[in-house]
């Protein structure tokens, strides 16, 4: 039987710690950033743990560090322009709150301070990645209407699972396999569409090779590490993965320490965005409080587009626990929708073993692989002895659903990016750009032969 070592990622004693770096790898300038440059980081910090990465992805996630960001601004500083990169960073809004309760600010405050804090280091470009989870939602919704058209056709037409949670994706493909790769939304994941937008839209906006980019992503969690070395998201015209390191909001933060600033302390610059001298104004966000909200977007879409109706405001239903929540849409007394949101791997095998049984009831669901979901990563919502935050989640759910929201709908710059750079709406480049295959990688694992 094979033992999940995810029910003890939080276990001492299956920590195993890995140099991020060796100090003799030809970034040998002891510079001011060299106290970092040699952090560890513990495996148990990753949901995606050793037993289902591979030597060689450990070392790569390894070296997504503080560190490779320096190693790309002190080349940038010498004379050899040819070397240089144009350096652009993406952030996540489920990052801001974790910086404007740390640092007692708005939301609004962080962001721009973080920007300031970003570009005094010799970042280029800082950018809001919720236009990408704008193009991910909608590709989400058509898919999802789509696959419910085909239900009676196709076996694996539903249940449709989100795909922008890289440790349930992890999971899926390595443990679950066949089982559920076929039912995976086939969207790509914001921070891989803001890969595309930066390394595609952005570059040829600014005459670049995508390969003279170098794209950061600033993320709750460690997942995501994992997430952008995928093999779907590289170009090898350009040997060019659409983002070349992530870094979590508390890895951000160590940097702030080492160089002993506040983010109180930097000037307030305005949000880059993908269109020239135009700059982003306030923070908004997607329906979903503790996440970018695909069940909200997508059963409000599906009810519209499915049944003639108007859903203004969702409510949930708290099963098992709070993490567990069930919403129905009834017609003419009828159950005609049931969607889940389930956050946390206890609540995900749950679900695996009620496909497994064909009890399952559901028609979507939203996999979150962090209880609490995204504002709760592990690379943003922990003391500093790894144990969850509770209080600051707290503030940063608080945070997080005071922020106004904007339906990806009325994104004026998503629609014209439809038409300009994607040929339309369903064109075979919105496939190539902003969709991916998720397939099983294990094939000889069963979901119920884990051991919990």
């Amino acid at each position: 039987m094979k033992e999940c070592s995810k029910k003890q990622k939080n276990d001492d004693s299956q920590s195993a710690s890995v140099d991020a770096l060796s100090s003799n790898d030809g970034f040998e300038e002891k510079n001011e950033f060299y106290a970092l440059a040699n952090a560890k980081i513990l495996l148990s910090d990753c949901l995606a743990c050793d037993n289902c990465m591979t030597s060689e992805e450990g070392a790569r996630v390894f070296q997504q560090n503080q560190k490779e960001l320096f190693r790309i601004l002190n080349l940038n500083k010498k004379c050899d322009t040819s070397k240089h990169k144009v350096l652009a960073v993406s952030i996540c809004p489920q990052s801001l709150p974790y910086f404007a309760a740390k640092f007692n600010l708005s939301v609004n405050d962080a962001a721009r301070r973080l920007c300031g804090f970003l570009k005094s280091l010799g970042v280029h470009y800082v950018f809001d990645t919720t236009i990408a989870a704008d193009f991910s939602i909608l590709e989400s919704q058509r898919e999802f209407v789509q696959r419910y058209q085909r239900r009676n056709q196709e076996e694996h037409a539903l249940p449709m699972f989100a795909s922008a949670c890289p440790g349930w994706i992890r999971y899926a493909e390595r443990v679950l396999t066949n089982l559920v790769t076929s039912h995976i939304c086939t969207a790509k994941s914001p921070q891989q569409i803001m890969g595309s937008l930066v390394k595609g839209y952005f570059a040829r906006q600014q005459n670049l090779s995508p390969d003279k980019i170098f794209h950061v992503i600033v993320a709750p969690c460690y997942d995501k590490k994992l997430e952008a070395l995928r093999e779907d998201f590289y170009t090898a015209l350009y040997n060019s993965q659409e983002v070349d390191c992530v870094l979590t909001s508390g890895e951000i933060v160590q940097i702030m320490e080492q160089k002993n600033v506040s983010m109180k302390d930097m000037a307030e610059v305005a949000v880059d965005s993908l269109f020239g001298e135009i700059k982003e104004g306030d923070v908004v966000r997607h329906d979903g409080k503790r996440s970018d909200g695909y069940l909200e977007h997508i059963f409000k879409h599906a009810a519209k587009e499915l049944f003639g109706m108007d859903v203004k405001e969702i409510t949930y239903k708290a099963l098992k626990n709070k993490d567990f929540q069930e919403v129905t849409l009834e017609k003419d007394g009828e159950t005609v929708l049931r969607f889940a949101a389930a956050y946390g791997f206890r609540n995900i095998q749950n679900l695996v073993l009620k496909l497994k049984k064909g009890k399952f009831l559901y028609h979507f669901v939203e996999v979150l692989a962090c209880p609490g979901g995204c504002l709760n990563g592990k690379g943003q919502a922990q003391t500093e002895d790894g144990k969850p935050d509770k209080a600051l989640l707290n503030q940063m759910e608080e945070m997080y659903a005071a922020i106004p929201v904007r339906l990806p709908e009325t994104n004026v710059h998503v629609q014209k990016m439809y038409q300009d750079w994607l040929e339309g709406m369903d064109s075979m480049k919105v496939q190539e750009t902003l969709h991916t295959k998720y397939s099983a990688v294990n094939q000889t694992a069963s979901g119920l032969d884990i051991k919990w």
